[in-house]
């Protein structure tokens, strides 16, 4: 694997601008994000301290202490995936990653429906990642539970647990939606400040746990007797336990979808994607392993109900417990932020290139913020509406969960399967791939690991097994096979009614270097 960093032979970087005009396309936002911010994109999604704090109740609940083990292989899963993204982020410094990396690789519908399904799975993730304020804040004080009892802090599995989520949500994503249409650069000094605040408590928390560790690391061959009841014995019960790990380790490609946006991207969107997703694998591992060696009692039921909040605050005390539970909250702030971020450049990009209906006006930029206010809007209205929907249907939480998480793995097997196809015929990497990341001879091995962890995983998650979605009522139970079907149809079909429209150019002209017909490609 390599990477450099100035083209070879020791020359400046080329201008951004005119890299980015190579591709058929115009500076319109502002470059102003560096080596940092790209990271903290990339690791603000990821967020150990949103989706470990969110979601280890349902990992322990599902098996036990040794859950830990899905920890290790999906990260390896997904590590395959950032590896040829990787790649393609230093081939291809575009606005909108998966979408863009799919146009450049496969047929064009291909990336049609990649982009289109990586849109709603990054509305519906943003929903997703806004609700976990309900397992924070109303454990660090009552008074952010606003509707219900005070039996219902920090739950979403109670009807008023499930209400007040909602209510937090909305405020969180309105306040995203209002930062995303005031500028990136405001945008990236809260995401700075938020990863930086998150990276500290996260090292200052594996501290602390560690100084009250009570038990060895034997515990992660305990299978609590989850996998009793369970078809497949514990395999089964890990199988479910797994779609915790899967919940965190996404995102990652958000530091490419900023490509437009970060100074000499070829070489800082590669490394920022590996960074997030590593720095990501060693933190939350060391803080659920420490975390479960420290609890004073490791079969406490409200392990698999409360969760992170309850270890925290029963075996640091009270007042550091809420101190980590209020970085945890800044941490989900900003995920939030660059959830919606992430899918208003994927929006745009696709609108730029007319891909979407309304393009021409959603493709524009504000001549002052130099964002796209449009889809910011659209992207912060349609989580709303999803929020809306759950009201009140706790339920509804964990069919909103794996949905996010099964609208971003198929996407990515639309990349990294035809990335392994190219590889196999011997068309990748191409003769000017030049100095930027490489995966070498390892290159096929890792694109193969990427396609069958992808394609397994998948199948994991849409599973509508009754330990994940109950089976009380047939539409909870298959409702994320419904709802990613739904997506999935509603997409092919747009796309069969508009690709006529389309034509063979792949950029509007009012996004072209020099914008006339004839400048057009194709």
């Amino acid at each position: 694997m390599t990477t450099q960093e100035k083209p070879a032979g020791g020359g400046p970087a080329p201008d951004d601008s005119s890299e980015l005009e190579k591709f058929g396309y115009r500076q319109e936002l502002e470059r102003s994000l560096g080596s940092f911010s790209s990271f903290a994109a990339g690791f603000s999604y990821i967020s150990i301290l949103t989706g470990v704090f969110q979601l280890f109740f349902f990992g322990f609940g599902s098996g036990g202490p040794a859950f830990i083990w899905t920890w290790p292989l999906v990260f390896v899963g997904q590590a395959a995936v950032a590896l040829c993204f990787a790649e393609l982020a230093g081939q291809f410094p575009l606005a909108g990653s998966v979408y863009q990396w799919a146009k450049q690789i496969a047929k064009p519908a291909t990336s049609w429906l990649a982009g289109w399904i990586m849109i709603i799975g990054a509305i519906v993730t943003a929903a997703a990642v806004a609700v976990a304020y309900q397992i924070i804040l109303p454990q660090v004080s009552t008074a952010f539970q606003i509707v219900g009892s005070d039996d219902d802090a920090g739950l979403t599995s109670t009807p008023g647990g499930a209400q007040n989520a909602i209510i937090l949500a909305l405020v969180l994503v309105v306040f995203a939606t209002i930062i995303n249409i005031i500028g990136v650069k405001l945008m990236a000094k809260i995401n700075n400040f938020g990863v930086a605040v998150e990276l500290g408590a996260s090292v200052l928390l594996v501290i602390a746990l560690a100084i009250h560790i009570k038990r060895g690391p034997g515990l992660v061959f305990d299978t609590a007797g989850t996998g009793e009841g369970q078809s497949f014995g514990y395999l089964g019960a890990f199988l479910v336990a797994s779609l915790m790990s899967a919940y965190v380790f996404y995102g990652f490609d958000t530091a490419g979808s900023l490509a437009e946006e970060t100074t000499q991207p070829r070489r800082h969107a590669p490394r920022a994607i590996l960074r997030a997703i590593t720095a990501a694998f060693i933190v939350g591992g060391l803080i659920m392993l420490f975390g479960m060696m420290a609890v004073g009692d490791l079969s406490a039921k409200e392990l698999s109900t409360s969760g992170m909040p309850y270890l925290l605050k029963s075996t640091l005390g009270e007042g550091l417990g809420d101190a980590f539970l209020i970085c945890s909250a800044i941490a989900i702030t900003v995920c939030c932020l660059a959830v919606q971020t992430a899918a208003i450049r994927m929006t745009w990009a696709m609108a730029r290139d007319g891909r979407l209906p309304f393009s021409r006006a959603m493709s524009k930029v504000s001549p002052r913020s130099k964002v796209p206010v449009l889809p910011a809007l659209l992207t912060g209205g349609l989580t709303v509406v999803v929020l809306l929907v759950n009201l009140g249907n706790q339920r509804a939480f964990f069919i909103l969960t794996s949905t996010a998480i099964i609208l971003f793995y198929i996407p990515y097997l639309m990349v990294t399967g035809p990335l392994l196809v190219r590889r196999l015929r011997g068309h990748w990497p191409r003769p000017e791939h030049g100095p930027y990341f490489k995966l070498g001879r390892w290159g096929t091995l890792v694109n193969l690991v990427a396609v069958l962890y992808g394609a397994a995983m998948t199948v994991n998650l849409i599973w509508p097994r009754a330990a994940v979605y109950g089976s009380d009522h047939w539409y909870f139970q298959w409702g994320a096979v419904i709802v990613t079907a739904l997506i999935v149809i509603i997409g092919a079909i747009m796309l069969y009614v508009r690709r006529r429209t389309w034509g063979s150019a792949h950029t509007s002209p009012e996004h072209m270097p020099d914008a006339t017909p004839d400048s057009l490609p194709g």
